[in-house]
């Protein structure tokens, strides 16, 4: 790769100091172009660290790959992850760009939604995390130009409980960019299971619409345990799956009511002239939702569909700490007042890890949250 160089192996170490202010506690993941670390800021707690992958740039190169940063830093919203950081570091004798950002111990909505295993996701919590992604994605297409963020999955939004109950956050902005403002067309890139029609057939497809798609494609996933199309990775040819509209939710999931079925549709819709505009848009519909059950949201997904979660690929690893212990662990902080925020980051761990405690324990952990010790 030239002066470029791409490392294999994990950037930074457990106990690894970072420009004197933070402390690496453990590696959380990685992308295609970057690995994510929990550390600890030496005045401010626990945040998120993101690190870029490629070393040996220029400071041009670095102030471009460290866009994701200030496109996040101004997108002030509640539904997207907060930046509170920005640098570079020197890793044997190369430079990396990084960026700190909020960290969500509940980790991602692919997470959360494998945690329910042979059930469904609740439809009213299903609903309500789309809806509260929808918003921060609205933010976005709000901008002048509309900023479009090309890679929206269940892997970059993020689930963690606050005061006020679940919130999601969408992140990872990395491959998004400002549309041109005479087209409203950007370069396809991202996941392609997750890419409309038109991204897939034309590299200069990505748009609003095709964020919404995406979205669509991530509600129908939570809803059904299911992709609505067969999409070949075989990035080669134009893909096939695209010819008959995906059945409705309701098909698979009996909780799923009509207007939810038609709100799906159309965030689906082949041509994108019929499909929602932008996020903004679909939000109208998704706020104006009402389930036609109002049953305790713990107890809306029924055992009764028996569903796997297998359809995008294996569990992630979630450590091999046992988690019955570290529930115990969360519980004792708990007691103490002061140590509130600390028993509610490990118990949100804990739900990925053992999902039989999620329904006894997330209104504890909500009122932790709030500052309230049982």
């Amino acid at each position: 790769m030239g002066r470029r160089q791409a490392f294999q192996v994990p950037l930074l170490e457990e106990g690894q100091s970072i420009r004197d202010t933070y402390e690496v506690e453990r590696f959380l993941g990685e992308g295609a172009f970057a690995e994510v670390y929990r550390v600890r800021h030496r005045f401010l707690g626990k945040q998120a660290l993101k690190v870029f992958k490629v070393a040996g740039l220029s400071p041009s190169e670095v102030q471009r790959m460290l866009g994701e940063a200030v496109l996040l830093s101004r997108l002030d919203h509640p539904n997207i992850v907060r930046v509170f950081d920005a640098n570079t570091v020197d890793i044997q004798n190369q430079v990396f760009g990084y960026f700190t950002m909020e960290y969500i111990p509940g980790g991602s909505l692919d997470r959360f939604w494998r945690s329910h295993g042979s059930q469904f996701v609740p439809i009213p919590v299903a609903v309500d995390l789309v809806r509260q992604t929808c918003k921060g994605l609205s933010a976005a297409h709000n901008q002048d130009p509309p900023i479009i963020h090309r890679d929206v999955k269940p892997q970059n939004i993020l689930v963690g409980y606050q005061p006020d109950g679940l919130r999601a956050k969408i992140s990872d902005f990395g491959l998004a960019k400002e549309v041109n403002p005479l087209t409203l067309m950007a370069t396809s890139r991202g996941t392609r299971a997750f890419k409309a029609p038109e991204a897939i057939a034309d590299m200069r497809g990505d748009s609003c619409a095709g964020d919404v798609w995406a979205l669509g494609m991530t509600l129908y996933l939570l809803l059904t345990d299911k992709m609505p199309f067969n999409v070949s990775e075989d990035f080669g040819a134009l893909d096939a799956a695209f010819k008959e509209p995906p059945s409705p939710p309701s098909r698979t999931n009996p909780l799923c009511d009509t207007s939810l079925d038609r709100l799906v549709l159309r965030s689906l819709a082949f041509d994108p002239k019929n499909r929602y505009r932008s996020a903004t848009e679909m939000l109208l519909d998704l706020e104006s939702w009402v389930p036609k059950l109002q049953n305790d949201p713990v107890q809306a997904g029924s055992s009764l569909w028996s569903t796997s979660k297998d359809v995008l690929g294996n569990r992630p690893s979630t450590g091999s700490k046992d988690p019955r212990l570290v529930a115990r662990k969360a519980v004792e902080l708990a007691q103490n007042p002061a140590t509130l925020g600390e028993a509610a980051d490990l118990m949100e761990e804990v739900f990925n890890k053992l999902p039989e405690l999620r329904a006894e324990y997330q209104g504890r952990v909500t009122l932790w949250r709030r500052g309230i010790s049982l």
